[in-house]
């Protein structure tokens, strides 16, 4: 399926884990059924929510190949390639797009973080190798480093970069974005509270962690704002706002994962360094998902 920036809501999944931490790819197959069967416009796997930090390049390319056999061109899927090494990121971005994926996400490059030339380069050297879309990745909080709007101007005009997950919540960096880019560059919240200011400024929708535990909400919120049913979207978006919050109120993916097994829905254990929600915050996500319905 071509990517062609869909508007809507993209899943960024979590990867399950049996009880030995091996991937729990029935369980995998259970959750992108449910996922496509909620109306998901998208799924991206191996981003931060998936913990492919933790995972090895074997497991990641079984993860890759499982989910776009299961999608099977249903919907589109992106697949996180990102590195702080530009080699191994066009290694792992030639590799997917050879397994076919969509599309890829390529994260700002974390630690050893970069210059702006050099960033440009980084990104720049994958797209001029690869043969479908990029979308940058733009998450501070996780990388110690800012994409700067001169970047993402400049590599814009990039025929593959066709659009960036903002996830550092600045509404201002959002519009200078907005502000720089042409109307097909695709700018996609990266924060499930901030989705509908960022409609506002034109954005394409959402690459959510909250569409893993209401894939079919996330999905109504996107389209009525889209379709021009704004006041609904946002009386939507105030019911489950508190949620969206809870599911960071520890470092993602610990409470997502924590609020799907108790949906039963089989997400499995985490990998180290993650580990288990305090009580305190379980109790405060228990609350806030009976405040829904959904417990």
């Amino acid at each position: 399926m071509k990517f062609n920036n869909p508007t809507g809501s993209i899943v960024a999944m979590i990867t399950p884990f049996h009880e030995d931490g091996s991937v729990n790819f029935d369980a995998l197959t259970r959750l992108l059924e449910r996922q496509i069967a909620a109306g998901t416009d998208g799924i991206l796997i191996l981003g931060t929510t998936g913990e492919y930090p933790t995972m090895s390049h074997e497991e990641d390319a079984s993860v890759v190949a499982h989910t776009i056999k299961v999608v099977n061109g249903r919907v589109p899927v992106i697949v996180g390639s990102g590195s702080n090494c530009t080699s191994t990121q066009v290694e792992k971005s030639i590799q997917y797009q050879d397994m076919g994926a969509d599309a890829l996400l390529l994260i700002a490059p974390y630690y050893n973080k970069a210059n702006p030339e050099g960033m440009v380069r980084h990104f720049a050297e994958t797209a001029d190798k690869v043969t479908i879309p990029c979308l940058l990745y733009n998450v501070p909080g996780r990388t110690g480093c800012s994409i700067p709007v001169s970047v993402v101007e400049k590599l814009s005009r990039h025929p593959r970069i066709s659009g960036i997950k903002e996830a550092s919540g600045d509404m201002s960096y959002a519009m200078k974005i907005a502000h720089c880019v042409g109307p097909d560059f695709a700018l996609y919240s990266g924060n499930d509270d901030i989705t509908l200011p960022l409609m506002s400024i034109g954005g394409s929708g959402v690459i959510s962690v909250f569409a893993n535990v209401c894939p079919d909400v996330c999905h109504e919120i996107v389209a009525d704002y889209a379709g021009g049913n704004q006041t609904r979207a946002l009386e939507t978006h105030l019911k489950y706002l508190r949620l969206m919050n809870d599911l960071f109120i520890e470092v993602n993916p610990i409470p997502v994962k924590a609020a799907m097994n108790l949906l039963g829905l089989d997400a499995g254990p985490l990998r180290l360094p993650l580990c288990e929600m305090s009580e305190e915050h379980l109790s405060a996500l228990r609350d806030a998902m009976r405040e829904v319905g959904l417990l």
